[in-house]
């Protein structure tokens, strides 16, 4: 039986732990050939990989700084060596940092937007023109709730940073939309993740568990939540869906604003 996925090569961005752990091991399973991109976590790569072989599937890891334009280009080049050219991006690696617009650290601040903004731009400017040569491709990138404004202290510099992806998301699909490219968000709310355990502690306990009275389905979310609809995207069953940002939040109530 032929499966959503069959015959397409996937690279997924952060792909070691998280969110894009899921995302892989949900396209192996929907068919996909992975690649599993990792910064310095080679160890926990591995083990993706080793489970999507062992489930009959294909994979692979590679490693580069999505911030350094060179490693994401020799990062391309092993990914089509290996696996063949590829149909499906999926820009999951990101990193947090806390602050306010008075308290955030320009260093910090400077290397979020190196990962979470400039990065989706290198490997997109990296992995389209093989795309636009064959008229076809899927990106998804992954964006958060707090790029659409959710009301939670201390997360300014991160929220601007996700804000910035939901505005190239648009811009991407307007500019490769003709070339047969579709590009979609996903607005993740909290989700149980090593990187929100890396911010978990005594003080901000009780306000995680605020968070979860604000959903409307009253729970903080899990990574295959969001790896069901990355597989759904990525697939034809979205081939008339682009430019959309998606909120996969258990329904979110809490908004700065209801404005644009």
């Amino acid at each position: 039986m032929l499966r959503r996925l069959d015959h397409r090569v996937a690279l997924v961005t952060g792909g070691s732990r998280g969110i894009g752990r899921a995302i892989c091991l949900r396209l192996a399973r929907e068919g996909a050939a992975v690649a599993v991109n990792y910064r310095a976590e080679a160890a926990a790569a591995a083990a993706v990989v080793e489970a999507i072989e062992k489930d009959g599937g294909r994979a692979m890891a590679v490693q580069a700084d999505v911030s350094r334009r060179t490693e994401v280009d020799a990062m391309v080049a092993r990914v089509a060596a290996g696996l063949g050219p590829i149909d499906i991006l999926v820009n999951n690696a990101g990193i947090l940092g806390r602050g306010t617009s008075l308290t955030m650290d320009e260093a910090e601040f400077d290397r979020m937007m190196a990962v979470n903004v400039k990065g989706i731009v290198h490997v997109v400017q990296a992995v389209a023109p093989g795309m636009i040569a064959r008229r076809a491709g899927t990106i998804v990138n992954l964006s958060s709730l707090a790029g659409l404004g959710t009301a939670v202290a201390n997360t300014t510099p991160y929220a601007a940073t996700k804000a910035a992806v939901i505005s190239l998301t648009k811009r991407q699909a307007f500019e490769l939309g003709p070339d047969g490219i579709r590009v979609n968000a996903i607005c993740p709310g909290y989700v149980k993740t090593e990187m929100l355990a890396s911010i978990e502690n005594a003080e901000n306990r009780e306000q995680l568990r605020a968070l979860n009275a604000k959903a409307m389905l009253g729970r903080i979310g899990v990574p295959d939540d969001i790896a069901g609809v990355c597989a759904f995207l990525v697939s034809d069953d979205a081939s008339f869906m682009t430019a959309q940002a998606l909120a996969v939040d258990g329904g979110r109530m809490d908004f700065l604003t209801a404005s644009a």
